[in-house]
């Protein structure tokens, strides 16, 4: 039963993560993502400055355990920070989606705000973001997903 609900939002995550109908600008990225929660992290480039970024990690903060699947459309601000690094700052917003491992399944809408560093020549990048989740189903709460993480890019 878990595994039929876990295929259903996994394959059409992983379908859109490496499908190519958007210009690739910056390609797609895959990494992982350290924090609450801990996984698996993807980044698709819409644009030089909009991107889709993906998560499915394992949240183990909270008292119901549970497979947080998430994803968000971020905007890039690159004239922030004045350095001769990339520092973009990106914000956004999204959505996410936790299976819990004693029922406790949640449907939240997500905000998100961080810092991205691009290497000038390799195709990584480092981020670490905040995301404040208001849960809307079964019951509105307000959690908050704090994370570190890294990403290769394929061009």
């Amino acid at each position: 039963m878990f595994l039929k609900k876990f295929s259903f939002f996994v394959l059409p995550l992983l379908i859109l993560i490496t499908c190519k109908t958007f210009s690739q600008e910056k390609g797609y990225g895959l990494g992982v993502i350290l924090g609450e929660p801990t996984g698996f992290s993807g980044k698709y480039w819409v644009d030089e400055t909009h991107a889709f970024d993906f998560g499915l990690a394992y949240s183990f903060a909270h008292s119901n355990q549970a497979i947080s699947i998430h994803a968000d459309y971020l905007f890039h601000r690159f004239n922030l920070i004045r350095s001769e690094v990339e520092f973009p700052l990106y914000y956004g917003f999204g959505g996410r989606i936790h299976f819990g491992n004693k029922g406790g399944n949640t449907i939240g809408a997500r905000g998100v705000i961080g810092i991205l560093w691009m290497h000038s020549t390799l195709p990584v990048d480092l981020f670490i973001e905040a995301a404040p989740v208001f849960n809307l189903f079964p019951e509105t709460s307000l959690n908050l997903d704090l994370a570190i993480g890294a990403r290769y890019y394929f061009e």
